[in-house]
């Protein structure tokens, strides 16, 4: 059976940033599925005022989504959610992320060993996207769906990632940015974020001491393709009073095997 040969490369003027390159319906549908991927949805109004577009247009586009099922409504007839095709679209991406199959299992015991929950997430546009997680059995737990956006100053898994990227790729990632304040613990500036950049990497774990969120600890380990390279974040995140300072350390040694386990199931030396 003759297999057909994929044609490789980009049409001409792909990347080019002009307008003319842009399917502007097309764009203005993404903005919709955008803004809708909050837990809480939207109304009609709510998106047209958010994206500064007619209501007439907004609900021209979520019509056509809605009959593709990438976006559904409330009970109520009110608001506006992200749909089941959309769900499956992202799904495929997670399918072809290999280090979520494999790092599942490590997850699971690091849960149940820790008692707390366990995350994993990846490096996407200068964010954390959070793609994997198994929640703890107790009642007050921390909680950072698939999907989930978070900075990479103010996460474990964010600084454990950022703990592997050479000066070039850090000063890049950080040129002209301010680091925004979630807590009176989080870090003010590059300077410090640098300082603790050098901490984690002699400790081999990142800490995320209340720093995203009042009361809510991380802590954190990169994981490593076979070369070399970090794709991932794994960690365990729970309530500060959980999470003490005398367990750090021990929670952090599990957390570094963890992200060795799954290394080395990705081929890393």
């Amino acid at each position: 059976m003759t297999v057909p040969v994929r044609r490789r490369g980009r049409p001409k003027g792909f990347n080019d940033p002009q307008t003319q390159n842009v399917v502007q319906s097309l764009d203005r549908a993404l903005d919709v599925l955008e803004a809708l991927a909050s837990p809480e949805g939207m109304t009609l109004s709510e998106l047209a005022k958010h994206l500064a577009q007619s209501a007439a247009t907004m609900h021209r586009v979520l019509a056509t989504l809605e009959r593709r099922d990438y976006v559904e409504m409330s009970p109520d007839g009110q608001i506006f959610h992200i749909g089941p095709e959309a769900y499956r679209l992202g799904a495929a991406f997670l399918r072809r992320t290999n280090v979520i199959e494999r790092s599942r299992p490590v997850m699971r015991e690091l849960m149940l060993e820790t008692g707390e929950t366990s995350n994993l997430g990846i490096e996407k546009n200068g964010k954390v996207l959070f793609v994997s997680q198994v929640e703890t059995h107790e009642s007050i737990r921390a909680f950072f769906p698939p999907g989930t956006l978070s900075p990479l100053h103010a996460s474990g898994i964010g600084k454990a990632l950022l703990s592997t990227y050479d000066e070039e790729r850090l000063a890049a990632l950080f040129k002209g940015a301010t680091l925004q304040r979630f807590t009176a613990n989080t870090l003010r500036t590059i300077e410090q974020l640098r300082e603790e950049l050098e901490i984690t990497r002699q400790r081999g774990y990142a800490f995320d001491d209340e720093e995203k969120a009042a009361g809510m600890r991380c802590v954190a380990a990169p994981v490593l393709n076979v070369h070399g390279e970090a794709v991932a974040g794994i960690s365990v995140s729970g309530p500060a009073h959980r999470m003490p300072d005398r367990q750090i350390k021990r929670i952090g040694q599990r957390v570094i095997e963890a992200a060795r386990l799954v290394s080395n199931r990705l081929g890393a030396s």
